[in-house]
């Protein structure tokens, strides 16, 4: 089904906060994901940080369908680049047609939008270093994180300012076109391929990449597509075009770990997602990411997340548990 992805621009919006991130989901939409992008505004024109006027925007929807994504781009000066007509209209905006069906994501300064119009109340949220201040004025009842890329709390997501809205982007789509895409769209806009939101484990589908070697990218890749399969060396250094001693000191210099530890790894990266159905056992779950049982599983994923896989099942049932609590409180 394919996702709706919003971009609100306001006067004086930091192109980067938009091109960034678009041009992210531009690229997974090149790669089959199912993301249409609109740009919209209060008015037909916007001029931004950089003097420049960008038209041809789509109006404010009156309403957002269900699933939609609306990202909230940021402002130069942003203490006073708020107090606009337009800015206005977007709180507005935002407190009539955003319900919980969709996801509201906010870069850098953009979360005191969101602050303004309630949608942070109870949350942990992010914002840039100079604003944390004047976001807890502007939404007393969230919780205002520190030092962070960006956060993630239920349906919204915040960033800490500018280049961070990439992270954000690359984040949401892996979310929801899968880590192999995110990958690819990291790699095609050459950016560093990191994963820092408030679940303090970094991903291993996007850690150990912060590198530009062509061989070792398509080991990586092959990995990635397929962890539940045994990869012998030699097909992966025919992959890579290389010997296999080569291809092992080139990927630990590279990544700075093996390509054994790296399959398992992913292969714990996906037994994670897998966990969240309960329909399937953690026997089920080790057989179908390649572990050979379900206490092989066990001791790679407690060196991973350190915790066993038991634990994340109870986690994500009680996530569950609480958001339908909460969507039966709103409604």
């Amino acid at each position: 089904m394919q996702l709706d992805v919003y971009f609100v621009l306001t006067p004086r919006f930091l192109m980067l906060d938009l091109s960034g991130p678009a041009e992210a989901f531009a690229y997974a939409v090149r790669h089959g994901a199912p993301f249409r992008v609109h740009c919209v505004s209060p008015t037909p024109t916007v001029r931004n940080a950089l003097g420049l006027s960008v038209g041809d925007l789509e109006p404010l929807p009156d309403a957002l369908p269900p699933g939609a994504l609306v990202f909230l781009t940021g402002v130069m000066g942003a203490a006073t680049g708020y107090e606009n007509p337009e800015s206005r209209a977007v709180v507005a905006w935002l407190r009539r047609v955003l319900t919980p069906q969709q996801r509201l994501a906010c870069v850098c300064s953009a979360a005191l939008l969101a602050g303004e119009a309630g949608l942070l109340d109870g949350r942990q949220c992010t914002t840039h270093h100079s604003l944390t201040g004047r976001l807890r004025e502007l939404a007393p009842r969230a919780e205002v994180l520190e030092d962070r890329v960006f956060v993630e709390d239920g349906a919204v997501c915040t960033s800490a300012g500018v280049t961070t809205g990439i992270d954000l982007a690359l984040h949401l789509i892996e979310r929801h076109a899968g880590a192999v895409t995110a990958q690819t769209v990291a790699r095609e806009l050459v950016v560093w391929q990191r994963r820092t939101s408030n679940d303090p484990q970094i991903s291993p589908w996007l850690a150990f990449r912060n590198h530009l070697h062509p061989s070792v990218h398509r080991v990586q890749d092959a990995l990635s597509r397929a962890p539940e399969r045994p990869w012998p060396l030699e097909e992966l250094a025919r992959l890579a075009h290389t010997s296999v001693r080569n291809l092992t000191r080139l990927f630990r210099e590279q990544t700075g770990t093996t390509i054994v530890d790296y399959q398992q790894r992913i292969r714990a990266a996906q037994a994670r997602q897998l966990l969240e159905d309960p329909r399937m056992s953690v026997e089920q779950v080790a057989e179908r990411v390649g572990f050979g049982s379900a206490r092989a599983l066990r001791r790679v994923f407690v060196q991973v997340y350190g915790a066993p896989p038991r634990a994340r099942r109870r986690s994500a049932a009680a996530t569950l548990t609480a958001r339908t609590a909460a969507r039966r409180t709103r409604v």
